[in-house]
């Protein structure tokens, strides 16, 4: 199954994370299958994954590519938010453009961060 694992990361801890999987993939001699999506904070992640463009993620989920107007009609919402939506979600790599509209390549989503204590 592949899964999208979604993470609240610094740069520099995205950096080291994509070197390590750069040499797994050189002593394995085939690429990672898994894929990350790093945001440096809970604002940027939540801006990006709001509640209705999970909706539209969820809709997308195992299926084959979608028209924006289908994603839409699924998610009973109008196109030109709908549009807007998809173009924030593909700018932001979540979800691929195909020949046939677009596509959230994955079985599922994780969103995996931690919260600490203030200061």
């Amino acid at each position: 199954m592949a899964t999208l694992e979604v993470t609240i990361d610094s740069l520099g801890e995205t950096l080291a994370r994509a070197a390590e999987a750069w040499k797994a993939a050189e002593r394995v001699g085939e690429p990672a299958t898994a894929s990350t999506l790093s945001f440096a904070s809970w604002d940027n992640l939540h801006r990006v994954l709001s509640p209705k463009r999970l909706e539209i993620v969820r809709a997308m989920t195992g299926r084959a590519p979608l028209s924006i107007r289908e994603v839409a009609r699924r998610v009973g919402r109008d196109f030109k938010s709908v549009h807007g939506d998809v173009d924030m979600l593909w700018r932001n790599g979540v979800i691929d453009k195909a020949e046939r509209g677009v596509v959230f390549p994955y079985d599922r989503i994780h969103i995996n961060f931690e919260i600490d204590a203030a200061a």
